[in-house]
């Protein structure tokens, strides 16, 4: 397999840090972690990544920890870099290990709300979402929005790396799911992820000719098109 000779540099979402670190190996590597808002703001999120692209001087290999993410990552644009990203809808694809097992988890249970240790560390989740919007807008409002925005999930699940990782976030996560048992019938569940994914990328500088179609590489002078990230199924 053909392997870059490029500087290799990472710019991820931060609930991919606990998974990137260790994997980083070759100290040359460093990793970016940009905001977990970019999230909620997804038209912010190309012109975030485009600052840090701009900011490594020499052509790079770039890894980038994110999936489409609601065109949040449309019109990123190259320039002198070679780009390489998860042929994904979100993160949460990244967790799970491919775009085959996150449509096995639409299957088995389509309306799920999916936690990481990531959101519940920074607070995105309904529970924080209601508590917000109570104090901004009153009870009475924050009513009628929260149940807009969660009130169709059947199921609430805890996606955790390993077993370890379940048990560290559970204390936090039971307020969560308590709210959204008692408000909407939701569901509790757990749910052990796969690396593989996110193996497949940060295995990228030795495998650039066998990527196949889980990633979309951007060539220098490339831009980030949505229809890319297009799959028959």
């Amino acid at each position: 397999m053909a392997e870059s000779t490029q500087p290799v540099r990472v710019i991820a979402c931060p609930v991919l840090r606990d998974l990137i670190e260790p994997r980083l190996g070759d100290a040359s590597t460093s990793a970016v972690y940009l905001d977990y808002g970019l999230h909620i703001q997804p038209k912010r999120m190309a012109p975030c990544l485009q600052e840090q692209l701009d900011a490594i001087e020499e052509p790079s290999l770039v890894l980038i920890g994110y999936g489409l993410c609601g065109n949040g990552v449309e019109g990123l644009e190259a320039r002198k870099h070679t780009l390489v990203i998860p042929r994904v809808d979100d993160c949460i694809t990244i967790l799970l290990g491919s775009h085959q097992a996150y449509l096995r988890a639409q299957r088995e249970q389509p309306g799920t709300y999916y936690l990481t240790r990531g959101w519940l560390e920074v607070g995105a989740h309904p529970l924080a979402e209601y508590d917000s919007l109570v104090e901004r807008f009153g009870r009475e409002n924050a009513d009628h929005v929260v149940d807009a925005l969660f009130g169709h999930y059947t199921h609430l699940c805890l996606l955790g790396s390993t077993p370890a990782d379940l048990a560290e976030c559970r204390a936090e996560v039971r307020p969560v799911a308590e709210f959204c048992a008692s408000r909407w019938g939701i569901t509790y569940e757990e749910r052990i992820g796969s690396d593989a994914l996110l193996s497949g990328l940060l295995d990228a500088p030795r495998t650039m000719d066998a990527l196949g179609e889980d990633f979309v590489v951007i060539p220098p002078g490339g831009r980030v098109e949505a229809r890319m990230f297009a799959r028959d199924s």
